[in-house]
């Protein structure tokens, strides 16, 4: 029998990430680059970084890889492409070339699974109408696999986490849990109906999500992954100096992770170290249940796009709108129960999960 790779990784998929909370003073002790042609670089901890060629013309880079979040190397390959191909839509841009990042052990694991893992990710990048040019291998027994993406922008069509004004509706494009939902399958508590549905959520390209924030004139965007909606919702809000009223309810989830973070038994690790570092710039309303302050610390592979958009044209965003940006402490989340308020409707244009 082939050998199920998540039993190979200490952490699934984005989960495996350093904790924003740690990386955070480490990125903050270094020098940053004087170059007036960098755009975007780390110091909003945006999706990538972009650098203007000329004045009609600017690159956006980005790398990410992980451990196996699913055991199909097929499937691991096409998420794995589709998470880092999402960074490159966050910024507004279109993604031209893709390198391959693999560690893998052929001798533990053969040449078939490496290629599976191998097609899965080129298929994602046809699919995004970019092409593999290359790449990079170690011999590591503990599988990962990712991109190198190269994208491109017009300067002034760049969206970046740093643009969102108070007023702006939150829309998010795909629905969250994951983490939790992978998690439960590794411990063999979900289904195959679970299976497929996250699967199916996290190999989807952010292509359309993108286009669709820019006709509704996105001040802002980004993607929500490994740190969970909340730590991308501060990342964003801190870039933008606002704040942010988040309504519990209307988060979209996979269908089923609901009821399994019902208990403990599928929170992962990366959602735990999310969920101590929300606490320190989040508020939840006491009427919120745990099942959701999880859900919204979810960490998530491949999620979709968070957009800030107004709020008259929220309608044309692709997902749900979750909440609202507001003035207020830059990066300080409310998490609210009950009705979203005028003006806010708590879903729109798709179905969760």
């Amino acid at each position: 029998m082939p050998v199920a790779l998540t039993t190979l990784s200490h952490g699934a998929g984005c989960g495996c990430k350093i904790g924003a909370a740690q990386l955070g003073p480490l990125l903050g002790a270094l020098s940053a680059p004087a170059d007036p042609n960098l755009l975007v670089g780390s110091a909003t901890a945006d999706d990538a970084g972009v650098y203007r060629l000329s004045d009609d013309l600017a690159i956006v880079q980005t790398l990410d890889f992980f451990t196996p979040i699913v055991d199909d190397p097929f499937q691991f390959g096409r998420i794995a492409a589709a998470n880092a191909l999402s960074d490159v839509y966050a910024m507004g841009a279109r993604p031209l070339t893709a390198m391959n990042i693999v560690a893998f052990s052929l001798e533990q694991l053969g040449g078939e699974v490496l290629e599976a893992i191998l097609r899965g990710g080129q298929e994602a990048v046809t699919d995004a109408g970019a092409i593999l040019i290359g790449g990079h291998s170690i011999d590591d027994r503990e599988p990962k696999y990712g991109l190198a993406v190269t994208g491109l922008v017009h300067p002034d069509e760049l969206l970046t986490n740093a643009g969102g004004r108070p007023g702006d509706a939150l829309v998010l494009s795909k629905p969250v849990g994951a983490g939790a939902a992978t998690t439960a399958l590794k411990r063999g508590l979900g289904s195959d109906g679970l299976t497929d549905r996250v699967v199916a959520v996290m190999s989807e390209l952010n292509a359309d999500a993108a286009a669709a924030a820019r006709r509704a004139g996105a001040h802002a965007l980004t993607d929500v992954t490994g740190f969970g909606l909340l730590g991308h919702l501060h990342e964003l809000c801190a870039a933008s100096g606002a704040a942010a009223e988040v309504f519990a309810d209307s988060v979209p989830a996979v269908a089923g992770v609901p009821e399994l973070l019902e208990g403990e038994e599928a929170i992962a690790g990366g959602s735990r170290r999310n969920r101590a570092h929300a606490e320190t710039f989040t508020g939840f309303d006491e009427e919120v249940p745990e099942s959701r302050r999880w859900l919204l610390c979810d960490a998530m592979t491949s999620g979709g796009l968070l957009a800030a958009v107004p709020p008259e044209s929220s309608a044309q965003a692709s997902g749900a709108v979750i909440g609202r940006l507001v003035a207020g402490e830059a990066g300080h989340i409310d998490v609210l129960a009950g009705d979203p308020g005028p003006g806010i409707q708590p879903e729109r244009g798709r179905t969760p999960g």
